[in-house]
């Protein structure tokens, strides 16, 4: 691997910790019903584009912390193909934060658009 492929990686590391957030509040959001995590990846594999970029483990922290942070709850249920699924919901703090959050995720986007044009075109 050279060290553009080494500075590349790091980038979209960085670039995707909070954008996974973003992108499962977003994602549970929209939900009719609780999702379990294999759903919600399934979900953000095809409206996404690539924002978990096939790292579906990665899923599961991310997760994690946002109920810790009071954002999402969630439940399990027994299932009858496997073991049991813990089921996720967006809260009224959540749907909050995401509003702030996409607002700042606009205007992040139009400032660093707004640096970028011109550029590579």
């Amino acid at each position: 691997m050279n060290d553009s492929d080494v500075h590349l990686k790091k980038f979209q590391k960085e670039l995707s910790a909070g954008t996974v957030s973003l992108a499962l509040l977003a994602v549970l959001s929209k939900a009719e019903e609780p999702m379990y995590g294999y759903l919600i990846a399934k979900q953000l594999e095809r409206v996404g584009e690539g924002v978990l970029s096939g790292k579906q483990s990665a899923l599961y922290p991310v997760l994690r912390n946002l109920e810790g942070a009071g954002l999402l709850d969630s439940f399990v249920e027994p299932s009858m193909s496997g073991p049991p699924r813990r089921y996720y919901r967006i809260t009224e703090a959540g749907r909050h934060t995401l509003r702030e959050w996409v607002s700042a995720w606009r205007a992040t986007r139009d400032s660093v658009d707004s640096v970028l044009l011109g550029i590579l075109e």
